[in-house]
């Protein structure tokens, strides 16, 4: 699968490789130690398995008071309707509530919609690097910087160039490789720059599972980062994607040198589309020698959960990525990215040219956590993102969640919540 010089055709794909996983109670453990000068041990209890606590709400300030009203059961259990009409001014009350409280609602809604225990996990390759023409500040593969990026090829399904106009040939090609590699039974995420309608219609019957298009941040901010294209020329692709039956990825990156505020404005930008992008990577700028934000200071974990779990509230039916910059977070780190609503990863020891997590070191994470590898889903496009992998109610969730004993005598070739799964491909 050959590509020309200027070709670069990027794909994200679950990993087929999974091992036999255990679990543990790390997560709960430290959420109680987290928890507890904070209530008694009965509301602790409460909390740990998703029952709501009115009496507990009362202590939020009124600066946050709009929080317990965004994380209703009404709006977050499976049928229930989505809100596309936040303000700014909710979503900035639920960013600024205090830290514990934001990751608890975080997690109270990722297990209202989610298997907690389940996490994507995508691999990103490039047949094509360095050389683009855009002017993204952050990128060491703009050919306006001189960083330590050469163009080369290696395999990859995205490509370095405005959009796909003028390029019939390589467009052809790349359909191609998304019906080859859907034939291996892999989802695939394509990264082509801007699309038009009929593009966006052809990469949908060829299979496309997913189409990355990020904002990257917020609108006022968007012209201090990139001038090569405009923000509203993003907001039509994604419009594109969306109309063809297309899965739409997008997100953005903090520590752009941007403020608190342009961080909840791209929140509100993708919260209040007509539909909410199925999966929403949250990046960390890896600044990189010879681009203009060499020298930007490195974002910290606390304000990667702050932008997971308030992704998660307002969102919460979407797949949320714990994308770029994930490598210079520990394990403990991380787990609080999960916890906060996090259930994607990129996973493999590069994310194009940055340096990412390896394999093995995922792999060991996973068992120190008890997470396990989500299985592909090619519902493409459909109107329900995602549906709850089970009840909700106290009396179910409590005598599932994290109990190693439950798995004696189990099915081992299950893949329902609760039940360890096995794999040996």
């Amino acid at each position: 699968m050959g590509a020309p010089p200027l070709f670069r055709f990027s794909f994200a794909f679950l990993n087929p490789s999974h091992h036999t996983l255990t679990t543990t109670t790390l997560i709960m453990s430290s959420l109680r130690l987290a928890l507890r000068p904070l209530q008694s041990t009965t509301a602790l209890t409460s909390r740990l398995y998703s029952t709501a606590t009115p009496s507990r709400l009362a202590s939020v300030s009124a600066a946050t008071s709009t929080l317990p009203q965004a994380t209703s059961a009404a709006a977050l259990h499976a049928g229930g309707a989505l809100r596309n009409d936040w303000t700014r001014e909710e979503i900035q009350a639920i960013y600024d509530s205090p830290f514990l409280e934001l990751m608890y609602y975080g997690a109270k809604t990722h297990r209202e919609n989610f298997n907690p225990r389940q996490v994507q996990q995508a691999t990103l390759l490039s047949i094509k690097t360095g050389g683009c023409t855009e002017d993204c500040k952050y990128c060491p593969q703009s050919s306006r910087y001189k960083t330590s990026v050469e163009a080369q090829k290696i395999f990859c399904m995205g490509a370095a160039w405005r959009d796909l106009a003028g390029r019939k040939s390589n467009f052809k090609k790349i359909v191609g490789h998304v019906k080859a590699i859907r034939g291996m039974g892999m989802e695939v995420c394509c990264t082509l720059g801007m699309l038009n309608e009929q593009q966006a219609k052809d990469l949908k019957d060829a299979g496309l599972t997913a189409y990355n298009h990020n904002l990257d941040t917020s609108r006022e901010f968007y012209p201090k980062i990139i001038s090569t294209r405009t923000y509203d020329e993003r907001l039509e692709t994604i419009s594109n994607a969306q109309s063809a039956g297309i899965s739409v990825c997008s997100g953005g990156i903090i520590g752009l040198g941007e403020e608190e505020e342009d961080r909840v404005g791209l929140l509100h930008t993708l919260s209040t589309l007509s539909k909410h992008p199925e999966s929403v990577p949250v990046n960390a700028l890896l600044a990189v020698k010879g681009t203009p934000l060499e020298n930007q200071k490195p974002v910290s974990v606390f304000e990667m959960v702050r932008m997971i779990a308030t992704a998660r509230i307002i969102m919460p039916q979407s797949m949320v990525r714990l994308s770029a910059g994930r490598v210079r977070f520990s394990v403990a780190e991380q787990s609080m990215c999960f916890m906060a609503g996090a259930n994607s990863i990129f996973t493999g020891d590069k994310l194009l040219t940055t340096p990412n997590n390896e394999f093995t070191d995922d792999k060991k994470m996973f068992e120190i956590l008890g997470l396990e590898p989500k299985p592909a889903n090619f519902d493409q496009g459909s109107d329900k993102v995602n549906q709850p992998v089970y009840e909700t109610s106290q009396q179910s969730t409590s005598s599932t969640l994290y109990r190693q004993d439950r798995f004696i005598n189990e099915d081992p070739t299950s893949s329902r919540f609760g039940v360890k799964t096995w794999r040996t491909e």
